[in-house]
């Protein structure tokens, strides 16, 4: 399950705008659409495994770049939840046809809920085969960011509109913007029950520095009771990029198809 050497470009289509890059390729239904974390691209590992085990299977696969990201164009500064959200559903609506699984990784899993939520909202809940929620993290710029600012970081936000901290994925520093935090609080969906109308998985390592597990937790109380499966990863990290953790992936997904195909008349 190495990287893909040689791989073909990916088409752009404009939404908002704005080029995003995008990868699909045809295959069987219910197809699978990726869905990437903050700052991560197609290219990364769990992405490009999805792609492989789609050509091995002969199953539909999407993948694209928000904005800012990757090979697609604009500035990553300008990126909102909205914006992210907005640029995916343009992607699913072009690309995919039938059902489809939506894998989310960390912020990926966030816009996978919003996706859910307005799918159902204009009648096409049917286009939903099921969840695979990797280190989720809905409401993160809330939940998790907003409540560890000091008095100083929150004055910076406040007159410069963005705040930079360390990476220990990059060389460059995260930048959180105040866009990204103010729109934030008009995404979340930790308020209430989300109705997936689909079975979910999700996957969460318990040595997760980034998305404490307990988030996933908190995720669990607002899914429907049933069709939900947690599995927790001992030692697993946010990545969740390790050979034993993509496999892990490909069996949820797996599951998560064959319970689909059980349900087609």
């Amino acid at each position: 399950m190495g990287c893909i050497m040689n791989e073909l470009e990916p088409e752009m289509i404009e939404v908002d705008g704005v080029k995003i890059a995008v990868r699909h390729r045809d295959g069987s239904a219910p197809g699978v659409m990726w869905l990437g974390g903050y700052k991560s691209d197609m290219r990364g590992t769990k992405a490009q495994v999805l792609h492989e085990w789609g050509i091995q299977n002969g199953v539909m696969v999407t993948r694209h770049d928000y904005s800012g990201h990757g090979e697609s164009g604009g500035d990553f500064k300008e990126g909102t939840i909205s914006r992210w959200l907005n640029e995916s559903l343009a992607v699913f609506h072009r690309f995919t046809a039938g059902s489809q699984i939506l894998v989310g990784s960390s912020m990926g899993a966030w816009i996978a809920l919003r996706m859910v939520q307005e799918l159902v909202k204009a009648g096409q809940a049917n286009r939903l085969a099921g969840l695979l929620l990797i280190a989720p993290a809905p409401d993160f710029t809330s939940e998790l960011i907003e409540p560890r600012l000091t008095d100083e970081q929150r004055r910076i936000l406040e007159e410069k509109g963005k705040l930079e901290q360390p990476s220990q994925y990059s060389d460059q520093p995260y930048v959180y913007t105040k866009a990204l935090i103010d729109d934030g609080r008009n995404n979340r969906v930790l308020d209430g029950i989300i109705d997936t109308h689909c079975p979910v998985h999700i996957l969460q390592g318990m040595a997760d520095p980034d998305v404490p597990y307990r988030h996933a937790l908190r995720l669990l109380e607002h899914l429907p009771k049933d069709d939900v499966t947690l599995t927790l990863i001992r030692d697993g990290d946010h990545r969740l990029s390790r050979p034993q953790d993509l496999s892990l992936m490909i069996k949820a997904l797996t599951a998560l198809r064959e319970v689909s195909l059980g349900r087609t008349p």
